[in-house]
C-alpha cells in the first residue's frame, strides 16, 4: 500500500486589504489550491460583506482563513516560515523566486502596497510582476495573487 503525503499548502497573506471582491476572488482561488488565506490588520470592509462574499461565492467553508492584528504576530507564530514579498518596487521578477511547499506570499493593500521598510527589510525576498506598459501603474490584487501562486504550484508541481 503507498501511502500518499498531502503537500503543504501555501499560504497567501493579505495586509490590510481594501477591496471586497479582491479578497473574494482571493479567498475562491485559495478553497480551489489548498492554499491558506492569512489576512492582516485593518480590513477596509466587513467579513460580512455582501460583495465579500458574492466573489467567493458558496465557496467560503472551504476557505482556510485565519486572522492576525499584524505581520509580526502571523511572523511569530511560525518562525521557520519562508516570506516573499510583493511589490512593483522589487528588483526580481516573481519567476526567478525558488518557491517552496508552505512559503508565504506577502501582498500590501491595493492603494499603497508594501511599506518601504518591510521591502528594505526583505529586500532578497521581494518579488514583482513585470508591467510593460508605462501607462500602467499596477495589476489587480486578486490578479496578482492569481499569478504568483500559480507559478509556486507550477514550480513543485502541483498544476498535473
Amino acid at each position: 500500500m503507498t501511502v500518499v503525503i498531502p503537500p503543504i499548502p501555501f499560504n497567501i497573506v493579505l495586509i490590510e486589504p481594501e477591496i471586497p471582491p479582491n479578497t473574494g476572488n482571493i479567498a475562491r482561488m485559495c478553497a480551489a489550491t489548498g492554499t491558506i488565506l492569512h489576512l492582516v490588520g485593518k480590513l477596509g470592509f466587513s467579513l460580512d460583506d455582501k460583495h465579500l462574499k458574492r466573489a467567493g461565492l458558496d465557496y467560503w467553508p472551504a476557505v482556510s482563513l485565519r486572522r492576525w492584528q499584524c505581520l509580526e504576530e502571523l511572523q511569530a507564530a511560525n518562525p521557520q516560515g519562508r516570506w516573499w514579498f510583493t511589490s512593483k518596487k522589487a528588483a526580481r521578477s516573481y519567476v526567478e523566486a525558488d518557491f517552496k511547499e508552505g512559503d508565504f506570499i506577502v501582498f500590501g493593500k491595493e492603494t499603497q502596497g508594501l511599506e518601504e521598510s518591510l521591502l528594505e527589510q526583505y529586500r532578497d525576498r521581494a518579488i514583482r510582476i513585470p508591467i510593460f506598459s508605462q501607462e500602467v501603474r499596477s495589476l489587480n490584487l486578486s490578479t496578482s495573487a492569481g499569478i504568483v501562486l500559480y507559478e509556486a504550484l507550477r514550480q513543485n508541481g502541483r498544476l498535473t
